[in-house]
């Protein structure tokens, strides 16, 4: 049942906090998108203050909305992105419910099961109309995407995209950043150099890989589809890595998380990064602070820009004005670290 205005004004950070035993401080900082909070916790916290009816002045300019806007945009995300113990999307969803705040929205994550997937069933959120608009955020079935956007027009796909000029996509450069990625290791005098994912897993690998492919066949290197090394199913989710009978002095991975994954497999086998074998990531989604070592060398996605076009064009959409349609491409920035040996 729906909680009228009366009893919306009634919710307190308290409430908030005594029903998941934190403290006040905890819950302000995480409602205002302040540091000091971890991003599944902040995640955990603004939906719990929607469910209770907490409401919040939002900041900075604002979108003036249509007549009978529900002031909500849904972000939903495949459920199997949180199959593991850490999620470059939880900092993508940080990102896009801090730009939605500035624009006077408030931000609704919705998990997409995969048997919803497969079976194609709308978002909760949209049968029930609680949002205005959905940003669809990490890679699904070519299929439920296609349904998707044929039954509910305002959308954003974000972080993939599908082969049709009706839909509006927003991505990273992924071709052109593993790109400089590649270039770097052959700079560094690498030759033997093999690529680490599932090329037909999301539409980001595969770019990634193209732009991989383009630096070695440029070079005079060999690259093949065939010697790619998987690092996940076709549905996303992860599965051991199987590492060839003769190793190449660099490995590029098509993220960070799978180069973590790597370079423990290499540790386990006897083997150093980067002294025996280089490798790099993809993302900056494992920073410096978060255990790596050596420090890996990657490209930033820059998920604030990210957040910003896709919020800005789904406004726009939302409210029918005018706006650049189709698939947007936001450049990342390479970071040069220490996981990367320069062979003589």
């Amino acid at each position: 049942m729906e909680k009228n205005s009366d009893t919306r004004r009634k919710v307190r950070l308290a409430d908030i906090a005594e029903k998941l035993g934190v403290s006040i401080v905890t819950v302000s900082k995480a409602i205002a998108d302040k540091d000091g909070v971890g991003e599944e916790l902040r995640a955990r916290i603004k939906e719990l203050a929607y469910q209770m009816g907490y409401t919040q002045k939002p900041h900075g300019p604002q979108t003036v909305r249509r007549e009978g806007s529900t002031g909500n945009i849904g972000v939903v995300i495949p459920s199997h992105f949180f199959d593991r113990s850490s999620s470059f999307y939880w900092t993508m969803y940080n990102a896009l419910s801090r730009e939605l705040i500035s624009r006077g929205y408030y931000a609704i994550m919705e998990q997409l099961g995969s048997k919803d997937e497969f079976d194609l069933v709308l978002p909760q959120v949209v049968q029930n109309h609680k949002v205005d608009g959905i940003i669809l955020l990490g890679q699904t079935s070519e299929d439920y995407a296609r349904f998707f956007s044929k039954h509910y027009k305002n959308n954003i796909f974000l972080d993939f995209y599908i082969d049709d000029e009706g839909n509006d996509s927003v991505t990273t450069d992924n071709f052109y950043g593993e790109y400089q990625l590649t270039r770097h290791l052959i700079s560094q005098g690498h030759r033997k150099i093999l690529y680490v994912g599932n090329f037909n897993a999301t539409t980001s690998i595969t770019d990634r890989f193209m732009g991989f492919m383009k630096a070695m066949l440029e070079n005079g290197l060999k690259a093949d589809v065939g010697d790619i090394i998987n690092d996940r199913n076709k549905k996303g989710l992860y599965e051991p890595l199987k590492l060839p009978d003769s190793l190449p002095t660099a490995f590029v991975c098509n993220c960070d998380e799978t180069a973590r994954r790597l370079i423990v497999l290499l540790k386990e086998r006897g083997l150093s990064v980067p002294d025996d074998i280089s490798v790099v990531g993809f993302d900056n989604f494992l920073s410096d602070g978060q255990g790596m070592e050596p420090a890996l060398t990657t490209v930033e996605v820059d998920s604030a820009a990210m957040a910003r076009t896709s919020v800005d064009m789904l406004v726009k959409k939302i409210l029918g004005e005018p706006y650049t349609h189709g698939h947007t491409v936001i450049s990342g920035k390479l970071l040069l670290r220490n996981s990367v040996r320069k062979l003589n």
